[in-house]
């Protein structure tokens, strides 16, 4: 946890694509952080008055950004965090979105949010990220996680897993590398553990394991894995590309954490937002 003092002048705010609810709130905010002196930035199609609307997402690295608010739910956080290459803070209001477990408010609590920003009665929460690379390309950095699977549904792939100097090769459908942040989307869905969320660690966790592998929990540091028929990584759900048999693709922190702003210290957050 980390408590300081924010200056804040220019502000991004993202919201959930096609949703009009999240427009209201986007509008909304903006009006709020006008009447404190701040700039807006806002993404197509979304426009406010008297601010910057930019063509996408990636332009926001251009401009000197001090926070970005994500309207909607987990989905656009989730955006957010792939799209800055720094460690911009980010406020989390839940509005528009199915759920919010990433988020800090709801919709309803926004202008005491707000305030409480300017007064800087907040902290800010670090979040690991990883990163995908192949062949010296690298993906956009993930909150929650990479997903390699097999694209071919009739044959069971081996994957093979190689950190530091040992592997282990297990035939599966794919698996999940996630950071203790992702361990409640898709890796707790099939069966992998919660981890506390500010833990160091790398989760990996088998998808329809033939020798029923179990979930790994790893130190962060660069994990290799290739397999021999054609698969997919997915990142955070969201960016799709294929790989071809055998080629090795490497799992590793990246180099800035995402960073969001919070009220409350808390635990076990996420658990807390699931409903347990």
């Amino acid at each position: 946890m980390v408590i300081l003092r924010m200056d804040i002048h220019n502000v991004a705010i993202v919201i959930k694509h096609d949703s009009s609810y999240a427009e209201e709130v986007a509008r909304k905010t903006a009006k709020l952080l006008q009447e404190r002196n701040a700039h807006v930035y806002t993404i197509s199609p979304l426009s406010v008055e008297n601010g910057t609307m930019l063509n996408h997402i990636d332009e926001l690295n251009d401009k000197d950004i001090d926070l970005a608010i994500a309207i909607g739910g987990d989905g656009t956080t989730l955006r957010i965090v792939r799209a800055f290459t720094n460690s911009v803070p980010i406020f989390g209001i839940k509005g528009g979105g199915t759920r919010g477990i990433l988020a800090t408010i709801d919709s309803s609590e926004l202008e005491t949010g707000i305030e409480k920003i300017f007064s800087n009665s907040f902290h800010l929460e670090k979040r690991m990220r990883i990163y995908a690379s192949v062949n010296g390309m690298k993906s956009a950095p993930a909150l929650n996680e990479v997903l390699i699977s097999r694209i071919n549904i009739t044959r069971t792939p081996t994957f093979t897993i190689k950190f530091k100097e040992d592997e282990l090769k297990q035939r599966m459908d794919g698996i999940i590398i996630s950071t203790p942040t992702g361990s409640t989307g898709h890796s707790y869905s099939v069966g992998g553990p919660v981890l506390y969320e500010e833990l160091n660690v790398l989760l990996l966790t088998p998808m329809n394991s033939v020798n029923r592998m179990p979930p790994l929990i790893f130190p962060d540091e660069p994990i290799e894995i290739h397999s021999n028929f054609e698969s997919k990584i997915v990142v955070d759900g969201q960016d799709v590309f294929e790989i071809k048999p055998e080629e090795n693709v490497k799992i590793a922190r990246y180099e800035h954490d995402a960073v969001f702003v919070r009220f409350k210290t808390k635990g076990l957050r996420q658990l807390a937002k699931l409903g347990f």
